[in-house]
């Protein structure tokens, strides 16, 4: 069935609001990534009067048998989405949902923080304004952002950001809170400070960045580019890149709800994983990426070049993609303009990002699965992988009828 079920209202259920130290780690985190915007800044990502509108069709969703990915074992669909901390799931078949439930304080209006799906959104973002030649993404990152000229990022393409292959030495370790990853988040507020050496602003500590590899080489995940990414939109328009944002994207792919990003002291948003969006409008972006960059009601949002482009990938996407030097537990796949493609095929992308979120997008059978989630971990491949088996046996089953 197509299920909305919700519960009460947000709250940290008598335990106060968490610390800067806290929000992060349970028992506070279901809270923080629904209300980010009660304690910490952000910058409006503005929804305009259209709004453009899912079918309904609801099926039996929750009863779909899914295998394990690697054990000898199987659950339920809603096994599935119980047992991995969903705060949310959505699954939409060619602009109808068919499955929509909405889990503990969770509701269909609320802003769930999206983490690095938020990179998905910009890099899209730019892509809009490659679209209209208001960006070159083979001009270097420093023509739009020259206060970076002296830093790691110099030599550096717009096209390395999008698709993360600088030779910026930043490192993604979440546990570590010495990694330029948690140094990052002292920077721009969303952490104590710990490190004084670290500036004040985002922009600020770009600038320190060092490189230690060639820009251009082996895929190399790293949050820090897709900030250095919302500088150069803001270089190329003059703009804040959350208005860019709201104006070429947001709006006219009818977005129901407002969105927000986060933002350091001086209003710069955090773009690598600030973004806080409601479900359903994650849904109506992914669903650009299975229409030819159309929106629900066909009006062109995304070009489809970019459409294209993305799910081909570059000359040797690939090979950088298996030559990554941490391992990306997708043989065959890559990353492209923001996504990740898990295997050969090239017709699956995702959206991904730290304690479960995702957007599934399946170009063939028209499918897009929503999850936001809060994993007490920011990594887990058994959650990650599940919930995929979980959106590609779904998507399979639409596609052939048996649902």
């Amino acid at each position: 069935m197509c299920a909305e079920t919700i519960y009460g209202t947000s709250s940290t259920a008598g335990i106060g609001a968490p610390t800067l130290d806290q929000w992060q780690i349970a028992p506070y985190l279901q809270w923080s990534m629904q209300n980010i915007e009660s304690f910490l800044p952000v910058h409006q990502i503005a929804s305009g009067a259209r709004i453009t509108e899912f079918a309904r069709r609801p099926v039996d969703l929750e009863s779909l048998i899914i295998p394990h990915p690697w054990e000898d074992r199987v659950a339920s669909f809603g096994e599935v989405m119980q047992s991995t901390h969903t705060d949310g799931w959505l699954v939409a078949h060619r602009g109808t949902i068919v499955g929509e439930q909405y889990l503990g304080t969770m509701a269909p209006g609320t802003m769930h923080l999206l983490m690095s799906v938020s990179k998905s959104l910009t890099a899209t973002t730019a892509g809009l304004l490659a679209g209209s030649g208001e960006l070159d993404l083979d001009r270097p990152v420093t023509d739009y952002v020259p206060e970076l000229a002296g830093s790691g990022y110099a030599g550096a393409l717009v096209r390395h950001l999008v698709d993360m292959r600088t030779g910026v030495h930043f490192s993604e370790e979440y546990l570590n809170e010495d990694a330029e990853v948690r140094l990052l988040e002292e920077a721009i507020g969303w952490a104590t400070k710990k490190h004084p050496e670290v500036p004040n602003t985002l922009l600020g500590f770009l600038a320190t960045l060092g490189q230690d590899g060639p820009h251009g080489g082996a895929f190399d995940y790293k949050s820090c580019e897709t900030d250095a990414l919302g500088f150069v939109i803001q270089g190329a328009t003059g703009r804040h890149p959350a208005d860019v944002m709201s104006e070429r994207l947001w709006q006219p792919m009818g977005a129901e709800f407002s969105a927000h990003v986060g933002v350091d002291s001086v209003g710069a948003g955090m773009f690598d994983g600030g973004v806080s969006a409601a479900l359903r409008d994650l849904a109506r972006f992914g669903h650009l990426f299975v229409n030819g960059g159309a929106a629900l009601d066909a009006a062109a949002v995304v070009p489809a070049w970019w459409v294209d482009d993305t799910y081909a990938g570059g000359l040797d996407s690939r090979e950088a993609f298996a030559n990554a030097s941490e391992p990306t537990l997708m043989p065959g796949g890559m990353y492209r303009n923001g996504f990740w493609f898990p295997g050969e095929s090239g017709d699956v992308m995702l959206a991904l990002g730290i304690h479960g979120q995702m957007i599934y997008m399946n170009r063939i059978t028209g499918v897009v699965g929503v999850k936001v989630s809060s994993w007490p971990t920011p990594q887990d491949a058994e959650k990650l992988f599940w919930t995929l088996r979980a959106f590609d046996t779904a998507s399979l089953a639409l596609h052939q009828g048996e649902l």
